[in-house]
């Protein structure tokens, strides 16, 4: 339920994208461990522990991994929700830009200098990242703790994500936007709060 963008008048500055730290310290362990069951699983190691044993490792990890995407979502619809306040205060908003069209900017067509910022960072899927990002805060208003959740869910929850990213994006209609007609930047949480700092120490 997407309508066409309509060029804006001039490129309008949205609030910076921050986003939090949300991993613990066992988190990249996890990963790497679940990594390796999953390859083990598939024959492609050779075996290091019981199916059960393997099963369980391989379900700590996905658990890690969607904690983490559900914490970035968090941060993700904290800046549509933002920008859609921002629009709305600034008596822009008359064609129905809704979260879903920053949402949809973000995920398909965010601005170079973002793409280069998570590029820096390592980060070379973006799309996928925050589409599961979006969905699983869709899907729950609080993190569930693991035993809460079946176990098909949390070995196959990106594909559980994605579709409920899509599902959501097809709930209302929404003005599509263009990085060209809008300006943003991206910072990890304690980047921004030493830019701040430096700022204030000039005022």
């Amino acid at each position: 339920m997407v309508r066409p963008c309509n060029p804006m008048p001039s490129s309008c500055k949205l609030p910076p994208l921050i986003l939090h730290p949300f991993s613990n310290a066992s988190g990249p362990s996890k990963l790497v461990d679940a990594s390796r069951a999953s390859l083990v699983l598939q024959g492609l190691l050779p075996t290091d522990g019981s199916l059960v044993e393997l099963e369980q490792r391989l379900l700590d990890g996905r658990y890690c991994e969607l904690s983490m995407l559900f914490y970035l979502g968090k941060d993700l619809v904290r800046w549509t929700s933002q920008c859609v306040e921002m629009v709305n205060r600034n008596g822009e908003n008359e064609s129905g830009i809704r979260a879903e069209s920053f949402a949809t900017l973000l995920v398909e067509d965010p601005p170079g200098e973002v793409l280069d910022k998570l590029s820096s960072w390592g980060v070379h899927e973006h799309q996928s990242i925050f589409t599961r990002a979006f969905g699983l805060h869709a899907l729950f208003e609080t993190l569930p703790e693991p035993e809460h959740l079946a176990p098909d869910f949390v070995r196959y929850y990106h594909r559980f994500a994605d579709q409920m990213f899509a599902c959501q994006q097809r709930l209302f209609h929404f003005q599509r936007l263009r990085a060209a007609d809008f300006e943003f930047q991206l910072f990890a949480s304690g980047e921004y709060t030493k830019m701040l700092e430096a700022e204030w120490g000039t005022i």
